[in-house]
């Protein structure tokens, strides 16, 4: 995994930037109740879609936290007082204390099932009755576009994806979170480039590719045979999943009021 205190400096030029950010906020926030009151942001990293969170909903207390001490600094630059540096796996909140809880790009990134349901169950813990959960899923399957990169990368390693939508929706279930709507959102700034991609091989992007390896090298060989070194190929597409937090009672009533 990435050393993201390494990466703080450099992630959002890297990751798309404004745009991408921009149109990770407005997917986020058309599945947030409009009443809802407050939102809790977990991993949210440099907080650049945090502050847009925030922004778009005067109404809307937003708290982002993350367990990178450097992606915090950063964070509570844009945010300032509404940034924590703390664990995704135990969240300093009491229960039931948030009518919306977002987990934006986290939920790949974790090692095994057991750490992807130790994060699923503290967002269900401290959300209300009618609060809703949302998650990117299929985080790294959207970066395969079709393009001549991914068929060179096709027969790549890869670690198993924890963040498949039919194992989120299980998990969720297990916490009394119910389906509750779906959005998609264009990564821009993120379609690759051969030369992009092998820089990506070198620095160690891709997990099961170390670099330097003969395996990652010969990748990065093919890569480089490639037409149009430095034109980049399609943006992905993000998936997000929203579910409600069931009431007592068993229903799926929105917080406060609805939708």
């Amino acid at each position: 995994m990435l050393d993201y205190d390494k990466e703080a400096d450099a992630y959002d030029a890297t990751r798309g930037g404004e745009p991408r950010a921009a149109a990770a906020a407005e997917a986020v926030l058309g599945l947030v109740p409009q009443n809802a009151r407050n939102l809790l942001d977990v991993a949210c990293g440099t907080g650049i879609v945090t502050r847009r969170l925030a922004g778009a909903r005067p109404c809307l207390r937003v708290t982002g936290l993350d367990a990178a001490p450097a992606m915090v600094r950063t964070a509570a630059a844009r945010l300032p007082g509404a940034i924590l540096l703390a664990e995704s796996r135990q969240l300093p909140f009491p229960d039931g204390v948030f009518d919306a809880v977002a987990t934006v790009w986290l939920l790949h990134l974790v090692d095994g099932p057991e750490d992807a349901r130790a994060i699923i169950a503290e967002c269900a813990r401290v959300l209300r009755p009618g609060g809703v959960y949302i998650t990117t899923v299929d985080k790294a399957a959207a970066h395969d576009v079709g393009s001549d990169i991914d068929a060179v990368l096709a027969p790549r390693p890869r670690r198993p994806a924890q963040d498949r939508p039919g194992q989120v929706r299980a998990y969720a279930g297990k916490f009394g979170l119910r389906p509750a709507g779906t959005a998609r959102f264009r990564g821009h700034g993120q379609g690759r480039s051969p030369r992009s991609t092998a820089a990506d091989l070198r620095r160690g992007w891709f997990t099961q590719l170390p670099p330097g390896e003969p395996l990652t090298e010969g990748f990065v060989e093919r890569l480089g045979a490639l037409p149009d070194q430095e034109v980049p190929r399609p943006d992905p597409e993000f998936t997000l999943l929203a579910f409600r937090k069931q009431t007592e009672g068993g229903g799926n009533q929105a917080a406060h009021g609805g939708n």
